[in-house]
């Protein structure tokens, strides 16, 4: 069945400006569909929460995006997806949800050194996702990991190229190379917007894989599945939601992805985003 005027949109979340990472792979590779965009950023980052508190906050944002109309939930954040994915689909079974898993098995599969590096949160660590991603497909294969501290936060100002960011990726990055990696793992979407740096400091001997391309390939698989795909060109729009400054995120939206929008500013009260 096509989709009723009710469910028109991709819904796509994130803490903050990383999944922003996403929407421009999804736009790029889906132009005609409209989407709606949150930026839970009241409360980023993210990667140093409680997981039960992750799970409140991307249950209360599904429910928002269910009440703007998304046909598909893209839980563009890796820590929210390791922490609230399962949850998530159990409690709204008649929506297809899209999450984030780091990209350990292409990496493992391509390294020709045997050593990789991932880049993420502590919560993504410390997850149950990340450790069965792991242990089912890197078994021989050593996996390095740096929780680069700082570099969220410094996405989110828009400082993707300055000394400070620079340093970060320096720490993280440069005991990996001595060690002899071959491929860089992004296990975090904020990461990507970083990338021209890593693969400064890595040089050309290092892949630095990117999650949100076949992310987007997944959304189309969702939606084609599902019979959600639009049956012709349709006038392409994002809504954007911040919990934060409508300013200070449409400042960063520029910076990052040269696109401009309307902003909302989105409050919570208890559990209940509106």
């Amino acid at each position: 069945m096509n989709p009723s005027s009710q469910k028109s949109s991709i819904g796509i979340f994130d803490s903050g400006v990383g999944g922003l990472s996403v929407l421009r792979e999804i736009r790029t590779l889906l132009p005609d569909e409209k989407a709606l965009y949150v930026a839970d950023q009241a409360h980023v980052p993210y990667g140093s929460r409680p997981v039960d508190q992750v799970r409140a906050f991307s249950e209360g944002i599904t429910r928002f995006l269910l009440s703007k109309g998304a046909k598909i939930i893209v839980a563009a954040c890796n820590t929210a997806s390791a922490a609230a994915l399962h949850e998530l689909r159990e409690k709204f079974p008649e929506i297809p949800f899209v999450g984030m898993e780091p990209a350990v098995k292409p990496a493992a599969e391509q390294t020709k050194t045997g050593v990789v590096g991932v880049l993420a949160t502590p919560a993504t660590f410390q997850g149950a996702l990340y450790a069965s991603v792991v242990e089912r497909f890197a078994s021989g294969v050593t996996v390095l990991q740096h929780t680069c501290p700082g570099l969220v936060a410094q996405i989110e100002l828009g400082e993707v190229d300055t000394s400070k960011t620079r340093k970060i990726l320096e720490e993280a990055l440069l005991p990996m190379l001595q060690k002899g990696i071959d491929t860089v793992v992004l296990g975090c979407t904020h990461y990507p917007f970083v990338i021209p740096i890593i693969e400064q400091l890595c040089g050309d001997q290092v892949r630095v894989i990117d999650p949100a391309p076949a992310v987007a390939r997944q959304a189309q698989r969702v939606l084609a599945s599902a019979r959600f795909l639009p049956d012709a060109k349709n006038n392409s729009t994002v809504d954007y939601f911040t919990s934060g400054s409508e300013l200070v995120f449409k400042s960063i939206l520029k910076k990052l992805t040269g696109e401009t929008g309307e902003v909302k500013h989105v409050v919570w009260k208890g559990d209940t985003l509106s």
